[in-house]
């Protein structure tokens, strides 16, 4: 659905509500509902997101959740697309900011990462979203500040260091939903990767002809062994985020010599 992307609504509106600015909420109708906030429906949604998917989540679900009819809803949040940015913006609030600014630097940037994957692994509609538009409310600039100063002092110039946490969290939101896709398979399947691979043994066997194609037989079968499957998602990640680290490290180096 369009709407399913952060900003997609009003961007006054939904800068109103994620600030808590007065005006954020429709102007008009029935005064709010003693009990109910912004809060409260912003908890509803995401228990629904979290225990269902974002296709569940629709003004009426999240009325029902919370025992009102949409239409007192509205008296708070102008619409589902206001209402993912909300959110997202309190998932971002919500998470750990581990960052210790004594620690090296690729101890610094890992913790940034695994702080993102541990969001998108316990949030799975979150790494589903686009992201070049993410809501400018309080979570994600507190978000923004924390994680690029896992990278201050290392003199990269401004550009770099945005562009540098820009890249590692496409690496961590890439690599988290295929280890999503990879867990959804195995629970609509039910079976396991192992399962899955003894089961098709005697067909595989025939496909995977050593002569036809030797480094395909013998490092898919080195590689199985070790995963016992066709993917591991723990070590897609951790091999990744070393060349990641590699690479930032070669950075930091060409800009201190001047390259």
């Amino acid at each position: 659905m369009a709407k399913d992307r952060s900003s997609a609504g009003d961007p006054s509106r939904t800068l109103a509500l994620l600030w808590r600015e007065p005006g954020g909420a429709p102007a008009g109708g029935r005064g709010p509902r003693p009990g109910l906030s912004v809060d409260a429906v912003v908890r509803a949604a995401l228990e629904l997101a979290d225990a269902e998917g974002l296709d569940a989540v629709s003004m009426r679900r999240v009325a029902q959740q919370l025992g009102v009819t949409p239409m007192t809803l509205y008296t708070y949040v102008p619409g589902k697309a206001e209402l993912l940015d909300l959110m997202l913006d309190t998932l971002f609030q919500r998470m750990p900011r581990p960052v210790d600014a004594g620690a090296p630097w690729r101890e610094r940037v890992t913790a940034v990462a695994e702080a993102n994957r541990a969001l998108h692994l316990a949030h799975p509609w979150v790494a589903a979203l686009p992201a070049t538009r993410p809501p400018l409310g309080p979570g994600l600039i507190a978000k923004y500040d924390h994680e690029l100063s896992a990278f201050d002092g290392l003199g990269l110039p401004d550009l770099d260091l945005d562009a540098a946490l820009a890249h590692l969290l496409d690496f961590v939101r890439s690599t988290a939903r295929t280890a999503l896709e990879a867990r959804a398979a195995e629970r609509d399947s039910t079976m396991s990767d192992a399962d899955w691979w003894e089961a098709n043994a005697p067909i595989l066997a025939k496909v995977f002809d050593p002569e036809r194609f030797p480094l395909a037989t013998r490092i898919g079968a080195a590689a199985g062994e070790a995963h016992q499957g066709a993917y591991s998602a723990d070590h897609a990640y951790e091999f990744g985020l070393r060349r990641v680290l590699d690479g930032f490290a070669a950075l930091i180096a060409e800009r201190a010599a001047g390259e």
